[in-house]
């Protein structure tokens, strides 16, 4: 049976109002009847003739109408077409699965097409895949034969076609299809880049050694190395189309454009090197720091940057310029060794600073980094020794002891002469907290590794003691922040501090070999990072009742460490020449990260080695222990992994990886660094 067409809306409403006028006067009739007999039977004619011929124009018309609607209808579908077709914006419609369904010419024109291409939108596009397809609207950017493109996609839901199909009969039928529009924006992003390029970016540079570099030159020639330094910097900004200016005798403001930054960052900020050349005699070659700002909102946001950049820089030890924009630091150079400085002023200064702080609270916490080390540990306990002479109580925070600390808290416990209570858990410490409490971190900057963070949240005065260099994770707002890479040890400043702190104060046995075994791990029995000031303050601890054969006998490992470490170093593998890396197993070994940092410190003596890398799996996580002696700078490297630490001496820790994915990751980062010139 052929199914009619039906007629619906208002066309419909049309149609039928001549019946419905019909029906209305024949109600009228029937009130005439009433009125006058004769009268009624005059309209009743009237209404026979008048509905015999409404229903003869009905069905008569009724067809002359469809078709003219199907007709215009037809035509008006076929302008949409064309009008889409010949739209100049590229269209196309992709399938459920990405497959182009239809295009128009624009978009043919675009990807080089000609019309019936049926095939993936990823063949054209390979970053439009289909589970990029938008569940309603979206957005992205596609480059496509050199131009740039923004896509525009737009989800179709043919439900309400299939329910008014005489085709589709399912009346929950979830098929789509995706429009997609292409905007060229070529030319406003390279117009935006270029305004970009453009932009101001502001710079500082310190001269590191200013004071010691004139001092290894004869007088008469002080003048000239500066005037040298001085035409080497100008000069070099200006090759960049930048300014310069002197503020101090070691200090300089740049001005730059963001296209220039990217030139220098480009050739690894060779300025760093460049000056290093200048040599008219000096015994110790001159070095910079360069700090840099842009992106900023403001020019003075720039100039923040700028200035956080410059302390980046100096606290990592100098030697090396820091970029900084609102969401990222990048970090260049810092090859060289950091340069002690032979003056005391600063421990002095410090020294004073602290005292003010103790005194003015009724306790004192002090904690480390997690899995705390002799080094750790041996600062704590001059703090403590500090709070003492202030007369302050003063609390440590350990959670976890390892093995290598646990020799030398052994002579605190139990001990009449220090309080029960004076080593605390994270729990301990929380509830000993107060608000005229203060808190000491030492031998650590960066906040997430301390033994307990949420004591940053709780203690309004935070000191904070370390000699690692800075890394992008700093800890705000201390009170008192005395960070010295040049330091060989947490225990040195300690020690340092200490001889300032008040007059006559006298360490007792277990203090002193407790510090003066911080010295002797960090510097591996003073072959690493020693100075003058690192023997200074060793003699000190030793007037001070330092015991070297007892300290000596604390390190002593028994048999199972020793093969552990052993082993470790004997499965090294040389990897590209000059980077020895191995595992060492936790099995039967109490402190894990302790032995893989010692191998470490082994795989050094062999000939070639420029840098050493143990791998340790302690608690879910991968511990990297790095160590180098002077051609690498191991800390950029463990950046590059999460880390960091000092240029001899640094490490990082790996989560979610196994440790032949850990062994992997450490090699294709030598890799990409050796590729990018940050190592040779």
């Amino acid at each position: 049976m052929k199914k009619r067409i039906k007629i619906k809306g208002r066309l419909r409403l049309y149609l039928q109002g001549f019946m419905m006028l019909g029906i209305l006067l024949a109600i009228i009739n029937f009130g005439i009847y009433l009125l006058d007999y004769r009268s009624g039977l005059l309209l009743t004619g009237a209404l026979i003739v008048y509905f015999i011929v409404t229903f003869i124009l009905m069905f008569y018309n009724k067809p002359v109408i469809m078709n003219e609607l199907i007709s215009f209808a037809t035509q008006y579908g076929q302008i949409q077409k064309r009008l889409l077709r010949e739209l100049e914006i590229p269209y196309a419609l992709l399938d459920e699965g990405g497959k182009v369904i239809w295009t128009n010419r624009a978009f043919e024109t675009v990807i080089h097409k000609e019309k019936g291409y049926h095939r993936s939108i990823s063949t054209i596009f390979p970053a439009l895949t289909k589970d990029r397809l938008p569940m309603e609207e979206a957005k992205m950017d596609l480059e496509f034969e050199g131009r740039e493109y923004t896509a525009s996609m737009k989800r179709i839901l043919l439900r309400d076609m299939a329910l008014n199909s005489d085709i589709f009969q399912e009346p929950n039928y979830k098929g789509y299809l995706t429009a997609l529009y292409l905007y060229d924006e070529t030319a406003l992003k390279i117009a935006l880049k270029e305004n970009d390029n453009q932009s101001l970016a502001v710079g500082m540079i310190y001269l590191d050694n200013y004071e010691e570099a004139l001092e290894s030159v004869e007088e008469v020639r002080r003048s000239l190395l500066i005037a040298l330094i001085d035409r080497k910097v100008n000069k070099y900004i200006a090759s960049m189309d930048g300014i310069s200016r002197k503020l101090e005798k070691d200090k300089y403001f740049v001005i730059l454009r963001k296209e220039s930054v990217m030139q220098l960052e480009e050739s690894k900020f060779d300025l760093l090197d460049d000056v290093k050349t200048v040599n008219i005699g000096n015994e110790m070659a001159v070095t910079l720091s360069i700090g840099i700002g842009l992106d900023g909102l403001t020019y003075a946001q720039n100039y923040e940057f700028a200035r956080t950049a410059i302390d980046l820089a100096l606290g990592r030890g100098g030697d090396q310029a820091v970029v900084k924009t609102s969401e990222s630091t990048a970090y260049y150079g810092g090859k060289s060794q950091q340069v002690e400085k032979n003056t005391r002023v600063k421990a002095r200064v410090k020294a004073h600073a602290l005292n003010e702080i103790i005194s003015s609270k009724d306790k004192l916490l002090v904690m480390g980094h997690r899995l705390a080390d002799v080094d750790s540990f041996g600062a704590a306990i001059g703090i403590c020794r500090i709070a003492k002479a202030l007369n302050r109580k003063a609390h440590i925070v350990i959670n976890d002891v390892t093995t290598s600390v646990k020799p030398i808290l052994d002579m605190f416990k139990d001990n009449p002469e220090y309080e029960e209570d004076m080593i605390v858990n994270s729990a301990q410490a929380i509830e000993a907290a107060g608000s005229n409490a203060a808190l000491v971190i030492v031998d650590v900057n960066k906040p997430s590794i301390t033994e307990c963070p949420e004591l940053l949240r709780i203690c309004k005065s935070i000191v904070v003691l370390d000699h690692h260099r800075q890394g992008l994770e700093t800890i705000e707002n201390a009170t008192l922040s005395y960070v010295e890479p040049y330091a060989s040890s947490a225990c040195e400043m300690v020690t340092e501090i200490l001889q300032y702190i008040k007059d006559g104060i006298r360490l007792r046995a277990e203090e002193a070999n407790s510090m003066y075994a911080g010295i002797i791990i960090d510097t591996n029995n003073f072959t690493a990072k020693t100075g003058v000031r690192t023997f200074e303050a060793a003699a000190y601890l030793r007037r001070n009742g330092a015991d070297v054969t007892r300290v000596r006998k604390l390190f002593r490992e028994d048999a199972v460490e020793y093969k552990t470490k052993a082993d470790a170093v004997s499965q090294a593998e040389i990897y590209r020449g000059n980077y020895a890396i191995s595992i060492c197993s936790g099995k039967d070994v109490a402190s894990p990260t302790v032995l893989g940092a010692q191998a470490a410190n082994e795989l050094l003596n062999i000939k070639g080695i420029k840098a050493s890398f143990i791998l340790t799996e302690y608690q879910g996580r991968i511990f990297v222990s790095a160590r180098s002696i002077d051609e690498v700078n191991v800390q950029v490297i463990m950046e590059r992994l999460g880390g960091g630490g000092h240029m001899n001496i640094a490490g990082a820790q790996l989560e979610d990886v196994s440790l032949p994915e850990a062994v992997k990751i450490m090699k294709d980062t030598l890799d990409k660094m050796i590729e990018e010139g940050d190592l040779s």
